[in-house]
């Protein structure tokens, strides 16, 4: 999100068109305190995942206002925790994700949580984990949220991030969607067992408040996984 490095930005968000089968998102944080869900909405955009918590100790100032006017709107929305390995446990981050905003529910309008693993904003790359600490902890966070929801999280990463602090490891490829961060005109190549991104971040810029997002699939997809079936 806000802490990606930037990589070779294409002009995306205005070069596609208005109007595609696949569903347009935008994910924001507190660095979009104020939107017109109103105008993101007349835009074209369908969903939305707001940051909600960052390690154990912050919460989103904007993430109650951004959710309930995104909600109003008539948009698919989610939550997404900011990962911090090195500070606490993958299962405590879930439970504080969990009470702050990130749960679900199989109401249609409520995407699964996400979890945002990626580089350091403060440190070294990996937060000092190995490869196989790293795999661990991400387990460890997205058995509990399972435990809680009865969905796995959506784990959002860049493929180099995952190659270099996971060793690109398979482990979760059968059990969570994968949210892949690459700003080119196509996805490339992606972290280990995933065969498809269920979400695309393919800019940090466009028309509309935050970064820019692609479904991949229809609307009746989106609704579906909203809905968890």
């Amino acid at each position: 999100m806000k802490y990606l490095p930037l990589l070779a930005l294409a002009t995306l968000a205005s070069a596609l068109p208005e109007k595609r089968a696949t569903p347009y998102g935008i994910d924001v944080s507190s660095y979009q305190p104020t939107v017109d869900w109103t105008t993101v909405k007349n835009n074209g955009v369908s969903f939305v995942y707001i940051k909600a918590t960052e390690g154990t100790t912050y919460i989103s100032p904007s993430f109650s206002n951004q959710y309930i006017g995104a909600t109003d709107a008539g948009l698919i929305r989610g939550g997404y925790h900011f990962a911090h390995p090195d500070l606490s446990t993958g299962a405590t981050q879930a439970d504080y994700f969990l009470a702050h905003g990130g749960g679900w529910s199989a109401d249609g309008i409520t995407l699964p949580g996400a979890l945002d693993i990626e580089y350091n904003p403060s440190g070294s790359e990996c937060y000092g984990l190995t490869a196989a600490s790293m795999v661990s902890w991400i387990k460890s966070f997205s058995d509990t949220y399972e435990t809680a929801t009865g969905r796995y999280p959506v784990i959002y990463t860049t493929t180099d991030w995952w190659t270099t602090c996971t060793g690109n490891s398979a482990a979760f490829g059968t059990t969570n969607p994968l949210w892949i961060a690459i700003y080119s005109s196509a996805v490339g190549t992606l972290p280990a067992g995933w065969q498809y991104e269920t979400f695309w971040q393919y800019a940090d810029s466009g028309t509309n408040p935050g970064d820019a997002d692609l479904f991949n699939g229809d609307a009746a997809g989106l609704s579906r996984m909203a809905l968890g079936s």
